[in-house]
């Protein structure tokens, strides 16, 4: 499990609860009816639990920034990590958050199909959105850095929503990936992450056309939610 900050407390840890409740949710096939049921399964107060996260709607929300916070740790244990070229920063954040997402694969794909309604499904992503566009408006700052004319800087708020889509392109794909070790999946990574610098840097547009190419052949249809 991803791993969050743990909490001056002697009993029990945000950290516990998040493991504690996708530990249940993948147990009894549904989340707990209610935050006393659960606090009382998992041994620990309501103050407790509320000491940490409002609702089980917050707690949801919290389990994906604590893996987002996972992957960054994990990216900044690199040392050399601050000197890649941005391309290698964002390859290197989608293969290293992929890989703890399907370290929790059981319990990502639960919620993601839990409701009918796949936008009632996609609330719980709201807090790792805003994440997500930090870090990519960060890369494209740093990039716009290195560009004489203004004319020429890439607008931050366009390309970090950019960024988030193409998160969400790549969680759907990675969803329905039935390929040894999500192999095809490393692929669209890939050829994503180099269609989108491409657009930032103004090249030619051939891995854009080659990233189309690999979605016709696996028959992919992205549907912007």
């Amino acid at each position: 499990m991803a791993t969050v900050k743990k909490a001056t407390t002697k009993n029990i840890t945000a950290s516990d609860i998040i493991s504690k409740y996708m530990d249940y949710v993948l147990e009894h096939g549904k989340p707990p009816a209610t935050i006393y049921k659960f606090c009382k399964d998992i041994k620990c107060t309501e103050a407790e639990f509320y000491k940490f996260f409002g609702s089980f709607e917050g707690l949801k929300q919290h389990v994906w920034v604590a893996l987002y916070d996972s992957t960054v740790a994990t990216l900044h244990k690199d040392k050399d990590f601050e000197n890649y070229p941005n391309k290698d920063k964002m390859l290197s954040f989608f293969f290293t958050m992929f890989g703890n997402l399907t370290a929790n694969r059981s319990y990502v794909l639960f919620v993601l199909k839990e409701h009918s309604m796949p936008l009632k499904n996609l609330a719980q992503l709201k807090e790792l959105r805003v994440k997500v566009r930090d870090f990519a408006s960060s890369l494209i700052e740093e990039g716009n850095e290195d560009k004489s004319y203004k004319i020429t800087k890439n607008p931050v708020s366009l390309f970090s929503e950019g960024a988030w889509v193409q998160f969400l392109f790549l969680l759907r794909y990675w969803m329905n990936d039935n390929s040894p070790g999500f192999e095809k999946t490393d692929v669209a990574i890939e050829k994503s992450v180099k269609a989108i610098f491409d657009v930032f840097e103004t090249t030619p547009l051939e891995s854009i056309i080659d990233f189309g190419k690999f979605l016709v052949k696996e028959n992919f249809a992205f549907a912007k939610a």
